[in-house]
């Protein structure tokens, strides 16, 4: 294999699994610790994420429970979740923070259907922009005489099958998390 292909999988296989960490975030009704990826703690000066501070579980199917490893940040990371943009008000019992995940609205759930698609479209965009670099590097080298016309073919087939294969991936990534928004 090529290296610019090789390289080019590469990158459209990070772009997958970072289109699929971020659809982590994506709050569905369901209880999903990803969710709190993005929230930071301030623990004493350092923003810190509530995984290095607090066992975080779920105990039911809507229900996420995060207990601090140091007790005196329960209020820290009580207030952290509540100036997140995740939308849930946490429940605390002065032992655990409890985060009760509300059922979806109808139209709760069209918007987060939009915001997964948006996702997607961004990840196959990267994905043609990989090619496209990819591409240029090909014909980069048959300029300089490095490779022959039948190799620049032979790669630039290789390339759009990759293409094709992560964009097809990322449908079928996408379509997977529509159904679990749009699913009760």
């Amino acid at each position: 294999m090529n290296e610019n292909v090789k390289t080019a999988q590469e990158k459209m296989e990070k772009c997958l699994k970072s289109l699929e960490h971020e659809l982590t975030t994506v709050r569905a009704g369901r209880a999903n610790p990803g969710i709190l990826d993005k929230v930071m703690v301030d623990y004493y000066g350092t923003p810190t994420p509530i995984q290095q501070m607090a066992a975080v579980s779920v105990v039911e199917a809507r229900n996420l429970v995060i207990q601090p490893w140091d007790m005196s940040q329960l209020k820290v990371i009580e207030k952290a979740i509540l100036n997140s943009d995740i939308g849930i008000t946490p429940t605390n019992d002065g032992k655990v923070l409890r985060l009760a995940f509300p059922q979806p609205t109808e139209e709760r759930r069209k918007e987060l259907v939009k915001q997964v698609r948006k996702y997607g479209e961004e990840a196959k965009v990267t994905i043609r922009n990989i090619r496209r670099d990819a591409m240029d590097k090909v014909k980069a080298q048959k300029k300089n005489n490095e490779i022959t016309e039948d190799d620049v073919k032979d790669l630039e087939k290789e390339v759009q099958k990759l293409t094709d294969k992560y964009c097809d991936n990322v449908d079928s990534t996408i379509s997977e998390k529509e159904k679990e928004i749009m699913s009760i």
